[in-house]
């Protein structure tokens, strides 16, 4: 029980009591602990990523002896897990290998194709944002309009009053949309998120938030 539960919680708060004062003390000492946390993250990270290979291996393998739900996608992943790494011992990873043959010309079409197909989904997504059945709705509308006409040459082309009033065309009323009230609320966001982060870290440290050791306590 110890080497299971003590033990780790007992490296976790030591180390991340470390990790946090040494940021805190600008000398060669602190700088010397930095350096050595960030040698032994790589390592722990090595061992993490062959953990997360084995991982998908078994996730995929028992996909497909127990035929789940497209599975035969399963038989396409474990195929070519095999293959990228063969291609890779073999020829390397240099430019003009088979690795990086199969990299560019099947790897990134695959990876282009879902992004694009993200698209269609975000337009979705942002017609059913940008309807105006509220207050709220409409200032979204309206500023997502000017943003967008802002980022085209047509906002400039269309702004015709801009030379009566200064400063009033689409392009600079969409900058000052994105610098001042868009700026500002992910200035509160990013505050939000890094207040919880640091509450979170502090759980860990202590030993209240215990869901990495693989339990629910």
């Amino acid at each position: 029980m110890f080497l299971k539960r003590q033990l780790p919680l007992l490296i976790t708060l030591v180390c991340g009591i470390i990790w946090g004062v040494q940021y805190f003390i600008p000398h060669p000492a602190s700088e010397a602990v930095y350096s050595f946390y960030t040698d032994w993250g790589l390592v722990i990270g090595l061992f993490a990523s062959i953990l997360g290979f084995v991982s998908i291996i078994r996730l995929h393998y028992m996909k497909v002896r127990h035929h789940a739900k497209n599975w035969q996608f399963s038989v396409v992943t474990l195929s070519a897990m095999p293959v990228m790494i063969v291609a890779a011992i073999l020829t390397g990873t240099e430019s003009g290998g088979a690795f990086m043959w199969l990299y560019n010309y099947v790897e990134v079409p695959i990876e282009a194709t879902m992004f694009s197909l993200l698209a269609f989904y975000i337009a979705s997504a942002a017609y059913r944002a940008f309807r105006a059945r509220s207050a709220q709705a409409a200032a979204l509308l309206v500023a997502a309009a000017i943003v967008m006409l802002g980022r085209v040459p047509v906002g400039a082309q269309i702004s015709f009053w801009s030379h009566l009033f200064p400063g009033t065309s689409i392009p600079q009323i969409a900058s000052w949309i994105l610098n001042v009230p868009n700026m500002a609320a992910k200035r509160a966001i990013n505050l939000g998120v890094g207040l919880g982060m640091m509450m979170v870290s502090l759980k860990i440290i202590l030993g209240i938030e215990r869901t990495y050791l693989g339990g629910q306590e």
